[in-house]
């Protein structure tokens, strides 16, 4: 049944009408999940996190879903594109015209990345 307003006209939910409700914050989707609400999501960060730390996926996993979503050349090696795990310490970083970019190690390090860097 579909509503109308006094003047007769039919009123749609937000929904049909392509209104999408505004993003949850990174803290409700945690609580979410933690009480089972929510499905933990890879494509997501906060969902990412909950997987590796319920060992549901590996870290290298969490890397690389990280490096797919939005991180893009972040999640992997500047230079072989070697998908970098997301330990600090295994990355190498080295700016280039004003941007870091990460390395798997110091020999692509001191190869330099595979793409024009633009400054």
């Amino acid at each position: 049944m579909v509503e109308k307003t006094a003047e007769g006209e039919e009123v749609h939910p937000a929904e049909e009408q392509g209104i999408e409700p505004e993003p949850k914050s990174s803290e409700e989707e945690k609580q979410e999940m933690e009480e089972g609400e929510m499905e933990e999501d890879v494509y997501s960060e906060e969902g990412r996190e909950k997987l590796e730390e319920d060992a549901e996926i590996e870290p290298w996993e969490e890397g690389y879903m990280e490096g797919a979503e939005h991180k893009g050349e972040q999640g992997m090696c500047a230079h072989c594109r070697k998908v970098l795990d997301q330990e600090k310490d295994t990355i190498i970083e080295k700016e280039i015209k004003g941007r870091v970019l990460w390395f798997c190690s110091d020999e692509c390090a001191k190869k330099g990345p595979r793409f024009k860097v633009e400054g």
